[in-house]
């Protein structure tokens, strides 16, 4: 079953600031001050690197009792390499690091084949291992 999920992004009148909505949902992202914004929020792709944190985040708590895991804390920790040069061909990630913290009094074993679930099951991970159609559907002015 295919489930579509929609999102607005809408730039303020302050600096780089954009506010996005989801549902009755809204997050602020900006620019540092040396990017040019106000450094109101984190900006696009920090809050890239968090959504993907937070999807394997609650995936863990999801999957924990299928494995006989007793999470008592559990958080990834996240680092991304941009080649930000001008004149760069691939402005994208070119490499995405994470790490699971977890404290748990659960067997490791179990813990590690959590996590693989958790890694091999995120949405936000399977998308950016195969290719997505991007659909450019036009400008409207109003």
């Amino acid at each position: 079953m295919i489930s579509t999920f929609n999102s607005t992004a809408h730039r303020l009148t302050d600096g780089m600031q954009v506010e996005a909505t989801s549902r009755d949902f809204k997050v602020l992202m900006d620019e540092p001050v040396e990017g040019g914004g106000t450094d109101k929020g984190m900006n696009p792709v920090e809050l890239f690197l968090s959504a993907y944190g937070g999807c394997m985040t609650i995936l863990a708590a999801m999957f924990a009792p299928e494995f006989d895991v007793k999470l008592d804390d559990f958080r990834v920790e996240l680092a991304g390499d941009l080649d930000m040069d001008e004149g760069s061909t691939y402005n994208g990630f070119q490499e995405i690091r994470f790490t699971f913290h977890v404290k748990s009094s659960s067997p490791k074993e179990n813990v590690e084949k959590m996590a693989a679930a958790v890694e091999s099951n995120c949405p936000i991970g399977n998308t950016l291992r195969e290719k997505v159609r991007l659909v450019f559907q036009g400008v409207v002015m109003e």
